[in-house]
């Protein structure tokens, strides 16, 4: 379906399978009790702008990564699930999480269904993106297709940056402001999985899908 541009300011194998992922490395995609998130215990800035809408979603991110897996399993989507290796480990982030400004690739996971969808998978091809300005101060936006998440990323504790943004859908030219449409309001983290590779991970997303995850890598 179709979404609006994004407006800014803004958890070894128990799923079911491990898979192995470049480097001949292990990694899981299974379930496994919950991280604690010491980031609840802090004041940082983004927490003074988001609503509460979103501050719920980033705050039960694991339980909606395992549910979504859960769900794109059942559904027949395991080996799909699989392929994927790294990008869908929910414990996978490394340290410095921090996504330079530059033109980038990106691509879009959907996993679990919501509503009247039936497809428990869905992965779309590489688009546009691209990151602006410094700490503090960054802007991510997604420049081509019909579903255009655009926001702010703020420093946040531990191995993530978190994004706040709105979704621009089909051909809208303008962006509408954060906290103004509960339906195009969007929230997630960015984390590194990999050298010169990120992901951003949007959980309870307004439409279709249980959880969203951007693979992001620069673009050539």
């Amino acid at each position: 379906m179709r979404l609006p541009q994004f407006l800014l300011i803004g958890a070894g194998c128990a799923l079911s399978a491990c898979t192995t992922a470049a480097g001949g490395q292990s990694v899981s995609t299974k379930s496994v009790e919950a991280p604690v998130d010491m980031v609840e215990k802090r004041s940082t800035p983004w927490r003074q702008i988001a609503t509460e809408q979103d501050r719920q979603r980033i705050r039960n991110w694991y339980r909606s990564w395992q549910r979504a897996l859960d769900d794109a399993r059942e559904r027949g989507a395991g080996a799909q699930v699989d392929a994927e290796g790294i990008l869908l480990n929910p414990t996978a982030a490394l340290d410095d999480p921090s996504l330079p400004a530059g033109e980038y690739r990106c691509r879009t996971v959907k996993l679990g269904a919501k509503g009247r969808a039936t497809l428990g998978f869905v992965a779309y091809d590489w688009f546009r993106c691209r990151v602006e300005g410094q700490s503090g101060q960054k802007r991510m936006e997604k420049l081509s297709g019909s579903q255009r998440p655009t926001g702010r990323l703020f420093p946040d504790v531990g191995n993530r940056e978190i994004f706040l943004g709105t979704l621009a859908l089909g051909d809208e030219m303008m962006t509408i402001p954060y906290g103004s449409d509960r339906l195009r309001d969007m929230a997630g983290m960015v984390e590194r999985i990999g050298e010169q590779r990120w992901r951003l991970v949007l959980p309870e997303p307004a439409y279709e899908s249980l959880l969203d995850v951007i693979e992001i890598v620069p673009a050539p």
